[in-house]
């Protein structure tokens, strides 16, 4: 006789907040879908059983932004993103080509999302491109299977008036689009946080990694995190993620000397260190900036002397990390709420993938054993949201019918023990297990991404809650 299902989860405890559930359940999977959801499921019918007695059963990890084409270790991102439980993640910048390549190339069975990069000089013609010239980079990446923009304006910054160009040839196009806050006019900080929520001018826009805006540059950090909650809650268009890791992730090129991210350049200098070469290197040294190294079949973080010789070798062509996020201005953004109950802040990403930050587990378990969180929140950010934001409407919740996107975690040790993509067992106890990938797509760049070879799950930002929840 044939299993009645592929795959049983026995004896955990669910957590579902959309089907108001949080008791101890079994889950049964078939087909790569969600089957059964009851509290005493018996194991001799299924092809494949799992005990997560003392653990937590939750919907799929999705992680909002995370980078995972070549540029930042492709090779290790997928499988750093499964040994930390995600099961879906959007890709922040591409380019769109190259993340599919690594999807297929490198794939550990996530499922993937990806938006284009606007970028002065690379993808579009300069610091201030036409509507004409946004609109064809729009509809080209989503032809090769994008399903939207990402304006770079703190590293690369465009004028304010073609920031605002991008995000309504994209609403134009029915396309996705989030930002790096930042122009010719401002920087990545309170300034360009604020500036980019008014160039929205009412469309919808994902407001990247809000806390990085909120490093003390300006105001207090937490005075600064207080300020953008404020705006955010006047600007329901606007839907956002922050993380909670102490690090973040920048370019460790130089481009005439000189840190060709300006983001780079403001790391240099809260460490004291000159925007320069001599000033890089002085970092690198002496510990401020971590490259991003591999070891082990992931990247991992690195300074001193046989650090900055590897950076000359490589021309300063690769990652690097500095820990510049005060904890204050994460633990306000976090849990704050709207008057509604809903989050201001809509859900807790990495900005990992290739980037050693892939914490949302650890760090966002935390927050629930502080009790900043509850665990229904902590799911409600790391898996509702996230779903309904990218219109994927078969994930983000455990229901019968819905794809078979589970992540199973430690709650004492705040650690993932095995993460489940699409009815397949991707990571268990730390082995990365998962191949390929599925590619989150539109309409227009399904062919596409068919003729790559990838299975392909279609959205349509036009039709979908997109940054339409409230």
């Amino acid at each position: 006789m044939s299993a009645q299902c592929d795959l049983l989860i026995k004896n955990g405890m669910l957590v579902d907040p959309a089907n108001n559930i949080h008791s101890p359940m079994d889950l049964a999977i078939k087909d790569g879908r969600i089957s059964q959801v009851s509290e005493d499921i018996a194991p001799d019918k299924a092809g494949q059983c799992l005990d997560a007695k003392g653990l937590h059963v939750l919907p799929g990890i999705i992680d909002l932004h995370v980078h995972v084409a070549s540029a930042f270790r492709a090779k290790f991102g997928h499988r750093m993103m499964a040994l930390a439980g995600v099961t879906c993640a959007l890709d922040m910048s591409g380019p769109v080509e190259d993340a599919i390549q690594g999807a297929k190339d490198h794939g550990a069975g996530l499922s993937i999302a990806c938006i284009h990069k606007v970028q002065p000089g690379e993808t579009v013609s300069g610091p201030d491109p036409g509507m004409a010239e946004l609109k064809d980079l729009t509809r080209d990446c989503m032809a090769h299977g994008a399903i939207g923009l990402k304006i770079l304006g703190g590293h690369f910054p465009l004028t304010p008036e073609a920031t605002s160009r991008s995000i309504e040839a994209a609403a134009g196009e029915g396309a996705y689009v989030s930002i790096h806050a930042g122009t010719s006019a401002t920087g990545s900080n309170l300034d360009g946080a604020l500036e980019a929520i008014g160039l929205a001018q009412g469309r919808p826009l994902h407001l990247a990694h809000v806390n990085s805006y909120c490093r003390g540059l300006k105001k207090t950090p937490a005075a600064e995190a207080e300020t953008v909650i404020a705006k955010l809650k006047e600007n329901p268009n606007i839907c956002s993620e922050s993380y909670l890791s102490r690090i973040n992730g920048t370019s460790a090129r130089l481009a005439n000397g000189k840190p060709a991210s300006l983001v780079t350049a403001t790391c240099l200098k809260q460490g004291g260190y000159e925007p320069n070469r001599a000033g890089m290197e002085a970092a690198i040294l002496e510990g401020w900036a971590m490259l991003h190294l591999e070891a082990g079949g992931v990247v991992g973080l690195a300074a001193g002397p046989d650090a900055l010789e590897y950076w000359r070798r490589r021309e300063g062509n690769l990652g690097c990390s500095f820990r510049v996020n005060p904890p204050d201005a994460r633990f306000v953004l976090a849990p704050a709420k709207r008057p509604d109950g809903s989050f201001v802040v809509d859900c807790i990403s990495t900005d990992g993938g290739g980037i050693p930050r892939n914490s949302i587990v650890d760090h966002g378990l935390a927050l629930v054993r502080t009790e900043a969180l509850s665990l229904e929140e902590f799911v409600t950010k790391t898996s509702f949201n996230p779903a309904r934001i990218l219109g994927l409407g078969n994930k983000g919740s455990l229901s019968p019918g819905n794809d078979a996107d589970v992540s199973i975690v430690d709650l004492e040790r705040l650690k993932p023990v095995t993460a489940v993509a699409n009815g397949q067992v991707i990571m268990h106890q730390g082995l990365v297990m998962g191949r390929g990938a599925r590619f989150i797509t539109t309409p227009a760049g399904l062919d596409y991404v068919k003729e790559q070879g990838l299975d392909a799950i279609v959205v349509d930002p036009a039709r979908t809650p997109f940054l339409k929840m409230r």
